[in-house]
């Protein structure tokens, strides 16, 4: 008879682990399908911020005008910040951004943009709407990136 309730014991604890080892795998997976999601849009969102600052270089360069465009742009991705800036070097020009808080050298994303431009300025995506303005500044187009609001 002891023998008999202890094979019970082992076979519930048996399967308390394999449940909790299914339970652990399961959730894993849908936190990466979660954050590939939110990784893709946040792709988007920088694919259309760098065509839209393309758009305002080539008006701006034609026209030798200014232009300033409001961008809306969602508050959170999923129920995360994210933010995003642009940035140059001196052979080309990119938006890059990230999901979670601002930090200085990791950019989880990177888009860049057709024509060699100075850049300046980010957005974080609580703060506000996102105000892209465009202008030359000599022979130089210069854009810059910055929060309206919030």
């Amino acid at each position: 008879m002891p023998s008999i309730v202890s094979n019970y014991i082992y076979t519930l604890v048996a399967l308390t682990a394999v449940s909790a080892l299914l339970l652990y795998s399961l959730n894993s997976y849908t936190l990466t399908l979660r954050n590939t999601s939110e990784t893709d849009q946040l792709r988007n969102i920088l694919n259309g911020v760098a065509a839209k600052a393309n758009e305002i270089l080539t008006l701006v360069t034609a026209t030798n005008s200014s232009v300033t465009v409001y961008l809306n742009l969602p508050t959170t991705i999923g129920n995360q910040q994210y933010w995003m800036r642009i940035r140059n070097d001196s052979s080309c020009a990119w938006a890059e951004g990230s999901l979670g808080q601002m930090s200085e050298g990791n950019a989880e994303l990177r888009v860049f943009l057709s024509s060699k431009t100075s850049t300046s300025g980010y957005f974080i995506s609580a703060h506000g709407q996102a105000l892209l303005q465009g202008y030359l500044n000599g022979s130089t187009p210069q854009l810059n990136l910055a929060s309206v609001g919030g």
